[in-house]
């Protein structure tokens, strides 16, 4: 890929998105599945940009919604609505409502108190809400603290015995209609076992509801499968596919999984522009463009992000690559090997497809980033970058 003449064309800090990769990515997880019925459902979250909902959508996945922003982005970006799931630990009444006149395939519930703030909605509008309900199978991810969803002392879902409790109940109710069950243990999972035993405990789980007769059409497996940043190992798809098929030995369900990391991580590239070095006694900076702003993973999670320096690899030396941001923590790498750097070089930022732009803001009015799509050899801009009118137009009206 040309870094040079895209940052040269559409200037800097610029996101650019590989939607060849995110195509095989998507492609690669589906086939995995092909002996069963299944459901890929791209987690929005991970990068909500329209074109790439849109370039998903046209591959026939579905989509997994956290608020009802996103259920609006999918779509508006050509989805199914009965390929839309939305998830999220704390819904708004007008969220759900909203969710409801949209009849997608099913709301992901989180709590007692949600099913029964869905269930008041649903008969004020004389509906009935296809539900799902997030169990929490207390298993360890073995990941990254902060992105670790699936034991009991994070705020997601309901433990088994709760979610049983509330599935009799809807399956009494008018007004819900209890057609799925889901667990998320985490983000960045690069270990099998812990998805396998979670599937397991599920599996059984769903057992227990059929012999009731509640009838679970949708084992909604959630997302997770890590990617490669730095020296990672990442979990073969096909083994991830026939550990969760195992444990479903007799269950007529769909398999939903709600991978976005595994299909954007690695599609993006982040382009900055160096602006100078500067050296405090021994230590070396080099000060670009971008900043956490624009990326904020280095700085909130310590995220580990490759950077390379285009057209140049020889007399490289430890440096920390900084932003303009009048924080400590404006940081994109620490401690890289980096040749000399000079005004107007390029850097690349690795792996920036999930949670890059997603998490970028206007801190010290600084407008967002550009993003690009490259398909085919070809270019071209998929969202423009912010300008400083931008960044005020919805204060301006209300300045006095």
């Amino acid at each position: 890929m040309d870094y040079k003449n895209l940052a040269q064309t559409y200037k800097t800090p610029l996101y650019v998105y590989d939607f060849d990769y995110i195509q095989t990515r998507y492609l690669t997880l589906k086939n995995a599945f092909n002996a069963r019925k299944s459901l890929i459902c791209y987690a929005v979250k991970a990068n909500s940009n329209l074109s790439v909902l849109k370039h998903l959508a046209n591959l026939g996945a579905g989509f997994d919604c956290v608020s009802i922003g996103e259920v609006k982005r999918a779509l508006l970006a050509g989805a199914n609505k009965y390929q839309i799931i939305f998830s999220g630990v704390g819904k708004r009444d007008d969220e759900l409502k909203d969710a409801l006149e949209s009849d997608i395939l099913m709301i992901n519930l989180e709590s007692e108190a949600e099913m029964k703030r869905l269930e008041i909605i649903a008969k004020d509008l004389g509906k009935k809400a296809r539900i799902s309900i997030r169990i929490n199978p207390d298993v360890d991810a073995k990941t990254h603290p902060y992105i670790s969803t699936g034991l009991n002392e994070n705020k997601f879902g309901v433990d088994i015995n709760t979610g049983k409790k509330m599935y009799i109940y809807a399956k009494n109710s008018e007004y819900l209609d209890p057609v799925g069950v889901h667990f998320h243990i985490g983000s960045q999972i690069t270990e099998l076992s812990p998805i396998i035993e979670a599937a397991g405990i599920l599996a059984e789980f769903v057992r227990e509801l059929k012999a009731i007769e509640i009838d679970i059409k949708f084992f909604d497996v959630g997302g997770g499968i890590g990617v490669i940043y730095d020296n990672e190992k990442e979990i073969d798809t096909y083994d991830y596919a026939q550990g969760i098929l195992s444990k479903l030995n007799g269950l007529d369900v769909t398999v939903v999984c709600e991978p976005g990391r595994f299909i954007v991580a690695n599609a993006g590239v982040l382009l900055t522009s160096v602006l100078y070095e500067k050296f405090n006694k021994q230590k070396r900076f080099v000060m670009v463009d971008a900043a956490m702003n624009d990326l904020i993973r280095p700085s909130l999670y310590e995220a580990f992000h490759g950077v390379e320096l285009v057209g140049k690899s020889k007399d490289e030396s430890s440096c920390d690559i900084v932003g303009p941001i009048c924080e400590s923590g404006d940081f994109l790498a620490k401690n890289v090997m980096l040749p000399a750097c000079e005004s107007g070089d390029i850097i690349v930022v690795k792996s920036v497809g999930a949670y890059g732009f997603a998490m970028s803001g206007n801190y010290n009015t600084r407008g967002r980033a550009a993003e690009v799509a490259v398909s085919g050899g070809e270019h071209r801009l998929i969202r423009k970058r912010e300008s400083f009118e931008d960044v005020v137009a919805l204060e301006l009206e209300f300045m006095k």
